[in-house]
């Protein structure tokens, strides 16, 4: 019998996987029921007097003390730098951020030069900010320095003559009305080239999320009284959306408003943390009480973590390395801690046990969020991490399945992506399946470069992912990122993406079963609906993990007409060695073998090498010349193995055996096929334990395991037919 443990706590220490080994109770979600809403009457809560954005009057105090005590070092940084600006001549361009640490600077020395310095770094900002919308150009992607500008302006407010308050605060007014999509001030237009007009679904960092921070600094001062009400109603409807719908996303299991993790660690957070900093220091009120989805990240994160800091490469990720996004990381989790800590101290505490083990930023795009962090030195340091974790983690609305035999370097690890509700940054990718074993042995490949035909035509297409290809001849694959052709790169043509056969929706696949036990974990799902209807009656497979290294992958798929010729993928790292009906390859320390064992009439082709990497449609579709990741990079992808029946059929069956270890496995264990009834399976052995693990062929998933040990039945059930509930990193039931 098997068990997924933790080994010792003080020997994990020394391994990055470790270090996000933290919890949400197991004994409760924090965040269920319905979701809240704030009082209709929170506009009456908004203090009539300045600084209200991040900080006001009654917690300055505190705020300057962390700056010149706890955070003296950052505080010397930001004054370091302010100095150097000073002596610099100002040239036309966006200085929000700089704008708020020479504020800041300011309000703490209470020297005169730099609240000069700080007013002409706003007004040469604001200047910019018209200059560009007159030339039909895009200040920035992000609005993060705009969101430093309004901070700069409500900080250096009492020190503006009432003149230079009206002046700078419609000047600024009047800029994000210009920049907000479609805005009823100043009527519909198409956004400029590079202009983020991305709603709460999104990151939300574009020019909609600059409403609550214009409106919240200018409200009821007699500026723009109408124009600023109706940004603060706007922007505040805009924040609760996006609360709502990342509340949503996490469910009970916790998560973040994509699966990318480039994403969801990087820039998404900022958009909570500033709402609640600025709603809390404007009103009073802790509102991120109300949403305590946002304490369970880190369980999500625990989950995406591989040894050494990696991750299984989502999504939009540009799989250059699988490195775990940890700039920004130590800030967010410290935010975490500064909000939950005195209502949700047991989250708290396990947050603040990983964190003390991550790396601080070395520069943020709030520079003074760390000064905001007052009472967080939290509750004590766990000393360790529990006991036993499930094999597997059903993050429900994340559309993704975790396994593991363990948590640390030498356990096997994997990831299957099914069902979920986020579309954002997700690819035609339902049922992919990733391996990681001392490196990654199947896995997600191709890059994003922006711009490049390579993105829309290869790297998000169901060819590019461990999944299953039906080839309709003449069928026209659906756009991308809301492109049906890609933006070519110089000395790129722009075409359409190639017919490879695969899906046309990036959601849309169903969970029909899940189960977690001691033994092995189990995930069934449906990818019929991803397909196009005119090709596809059935897309279903059933993904085994027994630990600690052997993967049974079975998939039962049917075509409208029997020439529409299916293909089984499996994408490697460098070149596998195919040899009958097994294949091979090695990526950094690890080794993975797979056997096709059905179908039993079957074709293996080996695809890849300089030159045909990304291959689809008969042609590769290279990275751009001079991109930064070189095209032979093992993480993007080197070689595939495409499996096809040898016969055309309408209905086939395709059965895969995967045993997964370091350099020092030689060869793969032995195994057959068995079929009984209207089952079919595989049988294998390795020391003392056989296995037995038969699917139905017919109707629902189904299916049986057997275990043996020396001969006497250790273990006997049925796969199960029902979706298993968890909750928490636990996974508890």
């Amino acid at each position: 019998m098997t068990k997924a443990r933790f080994k010792n706590p003080l020997f994990f220490i020394l391994f990055p996987v470790f270090l996000l080994t933290i919890s949400c109770s197991p004994q409760k979600s924090p965040h269920q029921g319905a979701v809240p809403r704030v009082e209709d009457d929170w506009k009456s809560a908004i203090r009539s007097d300045h600084p209200r954005l991040f900080f006001n009057s009654e917690t300055w105090s505190a705020v300057k003390a962390r700056a010149l005590n706890e955070e003296s070092a950052l505080y010397e940084d930001i004054q370091a730098r302010v100095d150097q600006l000073a002596a610099q001549k100002l040239e036309a361009g966006d200085y929000g951020t700089q704008a708020a640490e020479a504020a800041f600077v300011f309000l703490v020395s209470g020297d005169e030069k730099y609240f000069d310095l700080a007013r002409s770094l706003l007004s040469t900002s604001l200047d910019y900010y018209h200059q560009r919308f007159a030339e039909r150009k895009t200040v920035s992607w992000y609005s993060f320095s705009r969101i430093n500008a309004w901070a700069a302006y409500d900080w250096l407010f009492n020190s503006l003559s009432p003149e230079e308050r009206k002046e700078l605060g419609r000047s600024f007014l009047e800029a994000v009305g210009n920049v907000v999509p479609t805005s009823p001030w100043k009527g519909n237009r198409e956004a400029f080239e590079n202009e983020n007009w991305s709603g709460p679904e999104s990151g939300f960092y574009g020019t909609s999320s600059l409403l609550w921070y214009a409106g919240l600094a200018t409200y009821k001062d007699g500026t723009d009284d109408q124009l600023s009400e109706k940004f603060l109603t706007e922007g505040y409807g805009l924040f609760i959306e996006l609360l709502e719908h990342r509340s949503s996303a996490a469910g009970d299991d916790g998560g973040s408003s994509s699966a990318s993790l480039n994403y969801a660690l990087a820039a998404y957070p900022w958009a909570e943390f500033n709402f609640f900093h600025t709603f809390r220091s404007a009103t009073g009120k802790n509102i991120a009480l109300d949403w305590p989805y946002v304490a369970c990240l880190p369980g999500y994160i625990f989950w995406n973590w591989l040894p050494g800091g990696k991750n299984f490469g989502t999504g939009d990720s540009y799989h250059a390395t699988n490195k775990i996004p940890l700039n920004d990381l130590n800030i967010h989790l410290s935010q975490m801690i500064h909000f939950y800590a005195g209502k949700m101290p047991e989250y708290a505490a396990f947050t603040k046990w990983m964190l003390e083990m991550l790396p601080r930023e070395k520069r943020s795009s709030f520079p003074y969020a760390r000064f905001l962090l007052t009472g967080t030195q939290g509750p004590p340091a766990l000393q360790g991490p529990p006991g036993d974790l499930p094999l597997a983690r059903h993050f429900e609305n994340m559309g993704q399945v975790f396994f593991r035999s363990g948590s640390g370097p030498d356990d096997t690890y994997a990831l299957f992506t099914v069902n979920g509700t986020l579309e954002n940054h997700k690819h035609f990718d339902n049922l992919n399946f990733v391996i990681y074993k001392k490196g990654f042995l199947a896995l997600d490949s191709g890059t994003r470069p922006e711009p490049g035909i390579h993105l829309y035509n290869y790297y998000c297409r169901t060819v590019a992912h461990n999944c299953v290809l039906i080839q309709m001849p003449g069928e026209q694959m659906p756009s991308y990122w809301g492109k049906s052709i890609g933006i070519p790169a110089p000395g790129e043509e722009a075409v359409p993406p190639p017919n490879d056969g695969g899906q046309r929706e990036v959601l849309g696949s169903k969970v029909l079963a899940f189960e977690s036990c001691s033994d092995y974990a189990y995930v069934a799902g449906d990818a019929t609906g991803c397909y196009h209807q005119d090709k596809c009656r059935l897309a279903l497979r059933q993904f085994v993990f027994i630990p600690p290294d052997f993967f049974i992958v079975f998939d039962r798929v049917s075509s409208t007409r029997p020439e529409y010729k299916k293909t089984w993928l499996l994408h490697t790292a460098t070149e596998p060695s195919i040899r009958q009906k097994v294949f091979s390859a090695d990526q950094d320390e690890g080794r993975l073998f797979c056997r096709t064992i059905l179908p039993e009439n079957v074709s293996l082709t080996r695809i890849g090498g300089p030159g045909k990497q990304f291959w689809s449609g008969d042609r590769n579709w290279p990275l751009p010349g001079g991109y930064r990741t070189p095209d032979s990079t093992q993480l993007l992808g080197q070689w595939r193995v495409e499996v096809s029946p040898a016969e055309q059929n309408s209905a086939d069956l395709f059965l895969h055996l995967i045993q997964v270890g370091d350099q020092s496995l030689k060869a793969m264990v032995g195994s057959e096929l068995v079929k009984k009834d209207n089952q079919v399976g595989v049988r294998f052995a390795k020391g003392e334990l056989e296995w037995e693990v038969l699917f139905g062929s017919q109707g629902e998933p189904s299916g049986r395991i057997r275990i043996t040990k020396n001969n006497v039945d250790i273990l006997e059930r049925k796969l199960t037919g029902m979706v298993s509930p968890q909750k928490g990193i636990f996974g508890s039931n």
